[in-house]
């Protein structure tokens, strides 16, 4: 599955386009007591990595049941909430097949 930001794919020619699709996760905070604030950006910036990764691996899903090998034109929106830790990522791009 080829997944990029850019409207078309170098080398390869989009034979069609199937639809929009989106993938998105929403993580509660985990509650952990420390007292490093290195360690609490850490665990932070890890934990958004972790919902991006399961929100792209929502959109391939859904762009699979398309029959889709590619995706392009993806935008990415994180967004937390500072009084209760929730982090959202919500991914959207055009599923497409290409040669």
């Amino acid at each position: 599955m080829i997944l990029t930001t850019t409207n078309s794919i170098e080398n390869h020619i989009i034979q069609n386009y199937l639809g929009i699709v989106t993938g998105a996760h929403v993580s509660m905070p985990k509650t952990t007591l420390t007292f490093s604030m290195k360690k609490y950006y850490a665990s932070y910036a890890d934990n958004v990595n972790e919902v991006k990764e399961t929100a792209f691996q929502n959109l391939k899903n859904n762009a699979v049941k398309l029959n889709a090998n590619a995706v392009v034109g993806i935008s990415i929106d994180v967004e937390s909430n500072d009084t209760t830790g929730v982090i959202l990522v919500s991914i959207t791009g055009t599923a497409v097949k290409v040669a």
